[in-house]
């Protein structure tokens, strides 16, 4: 049985819309997209690369796929990890709209997304990946169908965007696995799932 992978990149403040351009998610009016550009390096690249090395199928939400879909197919180097797997592996969207993709390799789910999601974990060889869909995400963390997150958190702050933990967030613990800060200030952080959190107290103990 495959693992779900989350890789998702956020801002000091937690935002994760449009972290890759301009035009990539401008609701609710956000004008600040594009933030994580600037800190792509060597470093941050080897990561990416060893993500995808591990990859067997990609589980994309409806935003993030069109955003690919739009990109990748146009890059056909067969030595850039990146575009190899994302081109020639299976992908499978999540949405009750789209019914005619145009990527080949894509599948649409549209029904229940725990039962669709645990039949594709359980069917792929390596890792399920999901990168950026944050609102795919955060169903999935709701369902506990998670198993490991990579958060990669940009030095920036933008006081304004869509959150990833967002008020609401069903409360999880994890389990710290690994990390790494790039040349340019990115501190990636790996997570595995460890259920609800525990909670204690600082209090002083009573005096004799």
């Amino acid at each position: 049985m495959g693992k779900l992978v989350l890789t998702t990149f956020v801002t000091l403040d937690g935002v994760y819309q449009a972290p890759g351009g301009p035009q990539e998610d401008t609701r609710d009016g956000f004008d600040q997209g594009g933030w994580s550009v600037p800190y792509a390096d060597e470093d941050f690249g080897r990561f990416v690369d060893e993500v995808f090395g591990r990859v067997g199928a990609f589980l994309l939400g409806r935003r993030t796929y069109e955003i690919f879909a739009s990109y990748w197919p146009k890059m056909t180097d067969p030595a850039d990890p990146v575009a190899a797997k994302l081109n020639g592996l299976p992908k499978y969207v999540v949405s009750t709209t789209l019914d005619r993709p145009r990527w080949a390799g894509t599948t649409v789910l549209g029904g229940d997304l725990a039962e669709e999601v645990t039949a594709l974990k359980e069917r792929t060889d390596g890792e399920l990946q999901v990168h950026g869909s944050g609102a795919l995400a955060q169903s999935l963390l709701a369902l506990d169908l998670i198993d490991t997150v990579h958060l990669l958190t940009f030095p920036v702050v933008l006081g304004a965007g869509r959150r990833l933990f967002a008020r609401g967030a069903v409360p999880t613990a994890f389990r710290h696995t690994g990390g790494r800060v790039t040349a340019a200030g990115v501190a990636i952080q790996s997570y595995d799932l460890a259920g609800r959190p525990a909670y204690g107290s600082y209090d002083l103990p009573d005096s004799a």
